[in-house]
């Protein structure tokens, strides 16, 4: 039973330092990585160099490529709200996580779901199809890195 609980700890601390990647459509080849999160920062490409750091990861906010400072903060999830900057305010919400899924600012309607997450793999809208599948991740990753590598990193 050690055994076990040792190769876990293993496994779990394996995934923290080589970091998650974000892989294009299906695949998991080197040459589909778009980017990769590692210690916090979410870098281009399969890249682990600063000049390549696009944003960073605190936790509750995203900020502009390795900055600290509040001013740099792009996006914050709260409560499950995804909302520009630092903004307390409802008017800037952009999207709302629920049960697996992404919906447009705060709607509730399934012709409002910007996209599904399940098994390690993003889905256009409500899709469960693998033709759908958009990016495949090589673990889980947080709904903001999501939400930010489809909509605000292009």
């Amino acid at each position: 039973m050690s055994r076990f609980i040792l190769s876990a700890l293993c496994l779990l601390a394996a995934t923290f330092v080589c970091g998650q990647k974000v892989y294009r459509g299906t695949s998991c080849y080197n040459t589909d990585i778009i980017c990769n999160v590692s210690d916090g920062k979410l870098y281009k490409g399969n890249s682990v160099y600063q000049t390549d750091v696009l944003v960073r990861f605190d936790g509750t906010s995203l900020y502009r490529g390795t900055s600290v400072y509040s001013s740099d903060i792009l996006f914050t999830y709260r409560n499950g709200h995804i909302s520009r900057g630092h903004s307390p305010y409802q008017s800037d919400i952009v999207a709302t996580w629920r049960d697996g899924k992404m919906y447009r600012a705060t709607s509730p309607h399934q012709s409002d779901i910007l996209f599904t997450y399940r098994n390690n793999k993003v889905y256009r809208r409500n899709s469960s199809y693998q033709s759908d599948v958009l990016l495949t991740t090589s673990a889980r990753i947080q709904p903001l890195l999501l939400y930010f590598i489809l909509f605000a990193a292009a």
